[in-house]
């Protein structure tokens, strides 16, 4: 058979083909070849880039995320009074304001020297006090960012800030061992309290306004009269703590004090007595936060996190753990979801989970972070958790489907 009624046969079998709905291309149908690069081509995830041409993660859960920081993020703060607004604060010696779903408001709260450490509200949300390695207390106006003015005096970095319950004095803890108090109203020093012999880890006043407890690297926890500046219990020594305190919280109505140490202990101090009331040895390394349960739940619990990649869930009544809830990596963080059973813990494998402090058991895991998470706290609505994490951002995660449910 001749090439001419090959290629008649060709033509024509193309032509049906073509009928049909399908179009091929022969060789003479190829105007030129052009040598392309392989460099040039697009990678094969390239559809997973956004607009931006940031990367896009399928495995992101967040639903805001703030990338206004240069360095790792270590101080969070939720305001009190407006559920979108939050503080963050890290190693580019910055704190920011911005507000949860508007990416296009941010206020940059600059003046520190060192790494901002510590943000806090006050109690009606009006100030936003910031700690900084560099010694300093600043106050700010929420509302807008305004500098009010700076609060200084300590001789080292600021270890952590808080307000009075009631009022807008400002309490620190600084690493020179020393405890700080100002007037914010008249950017006035009101008390300076030394007892500690090394840094003053963590800290606050009573709920009821009327005394301060302090935990330091001392292996001490110190409780003081605010007025007078005096120590009124000096809780030392067996059977507390053998290291430095890492961590402290105070239950609602002022009696009780639940500390967490290098050493992997627990404890819990009778406010009024000075007494070690009760000891809670389950974790195997350093207890990096602890947490009262809220005061609504009828069933008295803690919660704690370790560097043990555990959160226990201690029983009050009986000193004993209700559940042990295994994580990937060490716990970092933790805070109750309102008045709910649920509570929420930070990882430092990135994540985010909730718990059911009732049953034990893990319900949600959010993912996003590529980093550490350094600090979580939840907004006074508790419709979102946000997170702050090595990795440089902040992020948003919707949590309106575990609150309003009492323990």
């Amino acid at each position: 058979m001749s090439n001419n009624t090959n290629n008649t046969e060709m033509n024509n079998l193309a032509m049906e083909e073509e009928d049909e709905g399908e179009i091929f291309l022969g060789e003479s149908d190829v105007l030129r070849e052009i040598d392309v690069d392989e460099e040039d081509l697009p990678e094969a995830d390239d559809d997973d880039m956004d607009d931006d041409g940031e990367q896009f993660d399928e495995n992101d859960d967040s639903v805001h995320t703030f990338t206004g920081h240069k360095g790792e993020l270590y101080a969070l703060a939720c305001s009190p009074t407006d559920a979108t607004l939050v503080a963050t604060g890290g190693g580019d010696d910055k704190a920011f304001l911005w507000k949860i779903g508007n990416g296009d408001w941010a206020a940059e709260l600059p003046g520190h020297k060192d790494s901002v450490s510590c943000l806090a509200f006050s109690y009606d949300g009006q100030l936003l006090a910031s700690g900084g390695l560099d010694g300093v207390v600043q106050i700010f106006d929420a509302s807008s960012g305004t500098l009010k003015c700076v609060l200084d005096g300590p001789g080292a970095g600021i270890e952590w800030v808080r307000w009075h319950p009631r009022g807008h004095i400002v309490l620190a803890g600084s690493e020179d061992c020393s405890l700080w108090m100002w007037n914010a109203d008249k950017e006035a020093y009101l008390n300076m309290f030394s007892g500690h012999n090394l840094n003053v880890t963590c800290g606050d006043f009573t709920p009821d306004g009327k005394l301060i407890c302090t935990g330091s690297d001392d292996a001490s926890l110190i409780v003081w009269n605010p007025k007078t500046c005096e120590s009124i219990h000096i809780v030392k020594g067996h059977p507390y703590h053998t290291e430095g305190l890492t961590c402290l919280d105070i239950n609602s109505n002022s009696s009780l004090a639940i500390s967490g140490s290098k050493d992997g202990s627990v404890h819990i101090v009778n406010i009024v007595t000075g007494k070690v009331v009760s000891s809670l040895n389950s974790h195997t390394d350093s207890v990096e936060c602890v947490k009262f349960s809220p005061s609504s739940a009828t069933i008295p619990l803690a919660a704690t996190g370790g560097m043990d990649k555990k959160l226990i869930i201690w029983d009050l009544q009986h000193s004993t753990p209700r559940f042990i809830c295994e994580h990937e990596e060490g716990v970092t963080s933790l805070t109750w979801i309102g008045t709910s059973k649920y509570l929420a813990t930070g990882c430092a494998n990135g994540t985010v989970s909730i718990w059911d402090s009732l049953l034990g058991n893990c319900v949600h895991t959010y993912h996003g972070h590529q980093d550490a998470v350094q600090a979580i706290s939840v907004s006074t609505n508790t419709d979102f958790i946000v997170s702050v994490s090595v990795d440089n951002t902040a992020r948003v995660f919707e949590s309106s489907e575990f609150q309003n449910k009492v323990t």
